[in-house]
């Protein structure tokens, strides 16, 4: 890895770890499956799918792939949301939150690889 190439991935990981802030912040509830989590893995799953297909330059695909969606999705909040639901007797939200999050998000990582192609 590049000193540029370590600034584009700070640079792209400081604005999505921002917006999955936000975006968690404002749709997360105390109970039941976290919204805004999904939301935010769902859609970086597309859009990762997305720029892989469309073969960006690859300074573009370091900041848009690794820093701003590699920051927006997040795999340790995922986690941490499905104990919390499990522990708290919520097991039916965290099973569905699962194969919400692993089977939608591998179906929406496919599907934007596949119109990444097309474009």
């Amino acid at each position: 890895m590049t000193v540029v190439e370590a600034i584009v991935i700070g640079a792209g990981g400081f604005i999505g770890a921002i917006l999955r802030f936000y975006i968690s912040a404002r749709m997360n509830k105390e109970e039941g499956i976290p919204r805004g989590t999904l939301a935010v893995n769902m859609t970086g799953s597309l859009l990762i799918g997305l720029l892989l297909g469309l073969e960006l330059p690859k300074l573009w695909t370091v900041f848009l792939v690794s820093g701003l969606v590699g920051a927006l999705t997040t795999f340790s909040t995922l986690m941490k949301e499905l104990i919390q639901l499990w522990k708290s007797g919520q097991r039916k939200e965290a099973i569905l939150y699962s194969i919400w999050t692993f089977g939608l998000g591998s179906l929406l990582a496919y599907v934007g690889f596949v119109i990444g192609q097309f474009c």
